[in-house]
């Protein structure tokens, strides 16, 4: 095998590599605006939006969240989901409510 046939291999791998990390990449971007749009959100809009976490315990954490405008604070353990607080829609949690 000379240096010209390996050479044109390789491209041509490089090449194959490239259109499916593309396809994979597109796919995910549709498969997300699919998801996004199914799940009632707007474009570009996410439906629940992650603020921030604190961790009270090996597997338990407090964790500050927001749904169409609605802050939420919720305690999350290995048994489940439960909600701490609500700040209506406007409202904020006051600066202080959950250090990191």
């Amino acid at each position: 095998m000379n240096i010209g046939a390996f050479l044109a291999s390789l491209f041509a791998i490089i090449v194959a590599l490239g259109v499916v990390l593309g396809l994979a990449w597109l796919s995910l971007r549709l498969f997300r605006q699919w998801q996004d749009r199914t799940q009632g959100g707007e474009e570009g809009e996410r439906p629940i939006r992650f603020l921030r976490a604190l961790a009270v315990g090996q597997r338990e954490r407090v964790t500050l969240i927001e749904v169409r405008g609605e802050v939420m604070l919720v305690g999350v353990t290995s048994g489940g989901i439960s909600l701490l607080a609500r700040w209506p829609q406007g409202d904020t949690p006051p600066p202080g409510s959950l250090h990191s």
